[in-house]
């Protein structure tokens, strides 16, 4: 694995060919959307009586399950409103 100044010029360039190809975008987002939807399933269903135990435990999961949701509105939003600049473009 690259450290450095290397790791970090390849992670901007991935993070940069992912952004602009739309295909790209779009397997991302299912896969987040995946993502927050097994972890939303995952505290609901199998792990409800663990969460209850602990308002720590829940207040954490729950926290990060609405930072993941958030993460992934807004990657949408930038996928809608690239799009729409892509199609103006043509």
């Amino acid at each position: 694995m690259a450290s450095g100044k290397n790791g970090w010029a390849d992670s901007k360039m991935i993070a940069r060919a992912i952004l602009h190809d739309r295909a790209a975008r779009r397997k991302v987002l299912a896969r987040m959307l995946l993502f927050v939807l097994a972890w939303m399933a995952a505290g609901l269903w199998l792990i409800d009586r663990w969460l209850a135990e602990n308002l720590w435990y829940f207040l954490g999961w729950w926290a990060f399950c609405a930072l993941a949701t958030l993460v992934l509105m807004l990657f949408a939003l930038y996928d809608a409103l690239a799009v729409i600049r892509e199609e103006r473009g043509k």
